[in-house]
């Protein structure tokens, strides 16, 4: 209260004082649903005198008819067994009881008009009669005080208007719903091809992105409060785009968006026409090396050799000892970088080490498939994952068809990492358990094989 007042701490008896006042005039559940007024006094709390605390407020005085007729006050709480409001005059520096007041709480408000709203230029609606059988969404205005730098931006008030989604009707307002959630392994992968490659990375933000959104079906909006336009009190807004809080607008539109499948247009054409004819030209271009650098992009194309993703699985047989399931952990890495890793109880109990490694590696390979089409999706063209397990009887299981008394209770979802291995998308090979850096997501190591683990995926202390 004393920080939206701008007031000093001097002033905090009067705001704990205030603060008290409007307590017991709030609902409260312990009372059901009474107010601490109500209960005490047996009459309804009375709410036309709250004032704003600390807005401007004008102190009648009696000067003489040529004299001022107020005094510039803040209001600080109410009096009690007084009528008349508690104000502090700066002026003379005292406190004034006063019941003939005027206060300016407008003052104390963020300005409601659109010039700061990040919904002026996007949102467009028209003013209809709401349709018959048709159901108007609410909406409300959220304000929110953006700080500024000192000596250089000034505070400044911000409002946004949100429809209240929660109110609308699946399957008749909204059909599908999306959340946009980036996975944090994508973002590590990102990060790998950037270090790999040896990049600038750029990150951006579309300002105000569920505003752009087009929509599909017809959703009314009541008008916002403060700007119900006049002699239209019953008009309802028709909404031509998304607005935050409403059910659809995640689903950014996306489905116009056409992929580019060539750099150059179909009817593009290269021809000796294109390069240089003056002597001008030519000597200019005597000094490009456009030979030398294409050669050279050529080079790291095709001479290089191929980026691959590598992964590493291990497991903690019966690691938990109240359920007795075990500790899968697993990472993968390119470039020598680490970009996706996970430790994780097994959902199911395994019968021994083998099969608790099975399990294991199909959960890692589940990953190793994910990672290459974010990879292929991103125009990377990379050759077969490896996943590195230090169970040989796990990785015999892998490629061995025949499956007997002693693996047949394994579930079935689990045995698709054989398809996997058969097609050759994945590679599953040996590897030492010294030279496992997922030793240190299973198990408890000393300080040097951990530092040695780290290393082995590029992480240093």
């Amino acid at each position: 209260m004393l920080s939206n007042a701008n007031l000093p701490k001097l002033f905090w008896a009067e705001a704990a004082s205030t603060a008290c006042f409007l307590i017991n005039r709030s609902l409260s559940v312990a009372i059901e649903k009474k107010t601490p007024q109500e209960v005490w006094s047996g009459n309804p709390a009375n709410y036309s005198d709250l004032k704003i605390f600390g807005c401007p407020a004008y102190a009648h005085v009696d000067n003489g008819k040529l004299e001022l007729r107020s005094i510039k006050c803040v209001f600080l709480g109410y009096k009690a067994s007084v009528k008349g409001y508690k104000l502090w005059c700066p002026e003379n520096k005292k406190v004034v009881i006063s019941r003939d007041v005027i206060f300016d709480e407008i003052a104390m408000l963020p300005n409601l008009s659109l010039k700061d709203s990040s919904n002026k230029e996007n949102q467009k609606q028209d003013l209809v009669k709401l349709p018959k059988g048709k159901k108007v969404v609410r909406c409300k205005w959220v304000f929110k005080k953006k700080e500024g730098t000192p000596g250089v931006e000034e505070p400044r008030y911000k409002t946004r208007l949100v429809a209240k989604g929660y109110s609308q009707i699946p399957g008749v307002e909204f059909t599908d719903v999306f959340s946009p959630v980036v996975k944090h392994s994508l973002i590590q992968a990102l990060f790998g091809i950037v270090a790999m490659h040896d990049l600038e990375l750029k990150q951006l933000d579309v300002k105000t992105v569920f505003l752009y959104g087009e929509l599909k079906e017809d959703i009314y909006m009541q008008q916002p409060e403060g700007f119900t336009v006049s002699e239209k009190e019953d008009y309802v807004c028709l909404l031509k785009k998304s607005l935050y809080g409403l059910k659809q607008s995640p689903r950014f539109n996306m489905q116009s968006v056409k992929p580019v499948s060539t750099p150059l247009a179909a009817h593009f054409r290269l021809s000796s026409a294109l390069s240089p004819q003056s002597d001008d030209e030519i000597e200019y271009m005597s000094h490009v090396p456009y030979s030398s650098a294409v050669g050279s992009l050529m080079y790291a194309m095709f001479g290089r050799t191929k980026d691959r993703v590598i992964g590493y699985v291990d497991v903690d047989f019966a690691r938990d000892l109240d359920r007795r399931r075990s500790l899968t952990g697993y990472v993968f890495t390119i470039g020598g970088c680490a970009i996706s890793w996970k430790a994780t109880l097994q959902t199911t109990v395994a019968l021994s080490t083998t099969k608790a490694e099975y399990m294991a590696i199909t959960e890692a390979c589940k990953e190793a498939i994910w990672l290459k089409g974010l990879f292929s999706e991103l125009n990377e063209d990379l050759q077969i994952s490896t996943v590195f397990c230090d169970s040989q009887s796990t990785i015999f299981l892998t490629k061995d068809q025949m499956f007997h008394e002693r693996t047949k209770h394994i579930d079935v979802r689990y045995h698709f990492v054989c398809d996997i291995i058969a097609r050759g998308d994945i590679v599953v090979s040996k590897i030492s358990t010294h030279e496992n850096p997922t030793d240190m997501m299973t198990k408890s190591l000393p300080i040097t094989k951990f530092e040695h683990c780290l290393d082995l995926i590029g992480v240093h202390c």
